[in-house]
């Protein structure tokens, strides 16, 4: 038999469900993958459950529902401030991740370098360099995660297409500040670069802290790429509903991609997200407030474990650094010794790098958009551990 593709065929099994694995196998309260215990909104599932039983489930028009594609322009306008023409700038995709490999598979000529910024989601890299991209890695350092300015404008040059960067950003839930994206901005326009700004989590952020999208910044117009989620603004991540919202011309390439990706995305779940996107003020604060709760919660019970507990501004999720405990081995050691032993799965940092070697192995990322009993029996698991 031919081989099959090198690249694809050569991956790993994802974090995610190695570790969840992990946990089913040892009844491990699984705080490693970031998804909600809730059931989402009533009003968005009543919604989607009345289209199923009395609207058209046939096909949609490729672009995705015209409510739910005006519902995501009026949603730019109220939150960003931005003017969105929905007819020719919002596409509906089968999730956040099938719109980013639309957009870079959309965007990306073979030989393209693609700026990344590490820590960054596991997706990212496989689908840049199918696409025929090369990736340029610049690293954020712990604690802070501070933007090292001089590595990013480094990695910027002749051949650049795009950068692609994630904010608020999984796995260490720094959210860039409006100088930071500022600076970005400008490296784009230096160099006639898109920004693929992957905002999947633009609702869930804290402590007064505000969301600014990278389209809404001076001549990022009709450069930049904003990518939505359902999944994470109404806590529905098995719908796998996202929304792009680019220009007219840029949006060209990325709708013809999602064409022969997957068409089109149930009709009865678009129409709940566009329920959703029309809920007032208050559900979004809420969401955000409840999060925060729920991270005040589960990051001071760590410290109080011994674990060194590195801010969190957005996200659903805390790192920390396990090394105050006394465990001496790295970060995947200690996923596995905490799930098996004490009951509670976290994931490794390292995941989130391109090459081990590149990483730090001293640290471990916890997921808090759970119930407060499914939080307080992690904590009273891991507290009855290390505390023999």
């Amino acid at each position: 038999m031919k081989p099959a593709n090198s690249l694809m065929s050569g991956l790993g099994t994802t974090v995610f469900e190695v570790m969840s694995a992990l946990a089913r196998e040892h009844q491990s309260v699984n705080l490693g993958q970031g998804f909600p215990d809730d059931k989402g909104p009533e009003a968005v599932r009543a919604a989607a459950a009345t289209f199923l039983l009395e609207g058209h489930n046939q096909y949609p028009p490729m672009m995705g529902l015209p409510e739910l594609r005006q519902a995501v322009a009026e949603h730019a306008k109220r939150f960003q401030g931005l003017d969105i023409d929905w007819q020719s700038e919002v596409l509906v995709t089968s999730g956040a991740t099938e719109a980013l490999a639309d957009c870079l598979f959309g965007l990306i000529e073979p030989g393209d370098e693609v700026v990344l910024v590490e820590p960054l989601y596991d997706s990212y890299l496989p689908i840049v360099r199918r696409a025929g991209g090369i990736p340029k890695l610049v690293r954020l350092q712990p604690p802070a995660w501070d933007l090292p300015r001089e590595e990013l404008a480094a990695a910027f040059g002749p051949r650049t297409k795009l950068i692609l960067f994630n904010t608020p950003m999984n796995p260490c839930s720094k959210v860039f500040d409006r100088e930071e994206l500022e600076f970005i901005a400008g490296l784009c326009r230096q160099h006639d670069a898109y920004a693929v700004c992957d905002e999947v989590y633009e609702h869930i952020i804290f402590d007064g802290r505000r969301h600014v999208s990278m389209m809404g910044l001076p001549g990022m117009r009709d450069r930049a790429v904003r990518i939505g989620s359902a999944g994470k603004s109404f806590s529905l991540t098995g719908w796998k509903v996202g929304y792009v919202t680019a220009s007219r011309e840029v949006m060209k390439s990325i709708a013809k991609t999602h064409q022969f990706m997957t068409f089109t995305t149930p009709p009865n779940l678009q129409w709940g997200a566009a329920t959703g996107l029309r809920l007032d003020d208050a559900y979004f604060s809420t969401l955000a407030s409840d999060m925060q709760t729920k991270r005040d919660f589960l990051a001071n019970a760590l410290e109080k474990i011994g674990f060194d507990v590195l801010p969190a501004h957005g996200t659903y999720f805390v790192t920390t650094d396990f090394r105050p405990l006394g465990f001496n081995g790295t970060d995947e050691d200690f996923c596995r010794h905490i799930t098996v032993e004490a009951g509670v799965t976290a994931v490794p940092v390292s995941a989130f790098y391109d090459t081990v070697d590149a990483a730090p192995r001293h640290l471990a990322r916890f997921c808090f958009c759970k119930h407060d009993s499914t939080l307080e029996q992690a904590v009273e698991r891991l507290s009855k551990h290390f505390t023999k």
